[in-house]
């Protein structure tokens, strides 16, 4: 079967398919995925891949700042990509990425994620590079260091600082729950 990726706003996406990608990221998460990590998925684009059994793979895309050298980047931030149990590692993860790629190429100055150990493959195969430098967000109170997202933080492209090899900065917009 050929599948296709529909990119769309949360905006228009019905109620039914938002209930639909809450119960995959549940699933795909062992129901550890908070109120606040759904919060942090919505308000931007989505991609979604349906087979015959309904929605089998998704991610989001959520726009934040991010200050790089003492600049602020729009940065395209990659929430909540999960595939259904029975399709993973047959590509669909890679057909989500493809799509949210191709709007952080086109729309954003950056793109960015937090990745887990399992995740960090998907994300390293399609050239995502893990920052090398210190990770920080301006909270209610100041600045924070988030040392515990350095080595998990990734971007896209490639060339946006080197990958942090110089050792610079990401300095992140402030979110309740995971910062990261």
């Amino acid at each position: 079967m050929t599948h296709r990726v529909r990119t769309a706003h949360t905006a228009d996406l019905t109620a039914h398919e938002l209930s639909a990608v809450r119960a995959l990221l549940h699933d795909a998460f062992d129901g550890d995925f908070s109120d606040d990590d759904w919060d942090h998925s919505l308000g931007g684009v989505h991609a979604l891949v349906h087979d015959e059994h309904g929605l089998a793979a998704h991610g989001s895309l959520v726009m934040r700042r991010v200050r790089l050298r003492g600049r602020w980047l729009r940065t395209g931030y990659v929430e909540a990509v999960a595939v259904r149990r029975d399709v993973r590692r047959t590509g669909l993860g890679g057909l989500v990425m493809g799509a949210l790629e191709e709007i952080v190429t086109r729309a954003y100055d950056l793109g960015a994620l937090s990745a887990s150990d399992d995740g960090a493959l998907l994300y390293t195969a399609r050239g995502w590079h893990v920052w090398g430098g210190r990770i920080h967000a301006l909270g209610p109170d100041g600045v924070v260091r988030l040392a515990e997202e350095e080595g998990s933080t990734y971007v896209w492209p490639a060339s946006a600082g080197a990958a942090g090899a110089d050792g610079g900065e990401l300095l992140f917009d402030w979110r309740d729950g995971d910062v990261l």
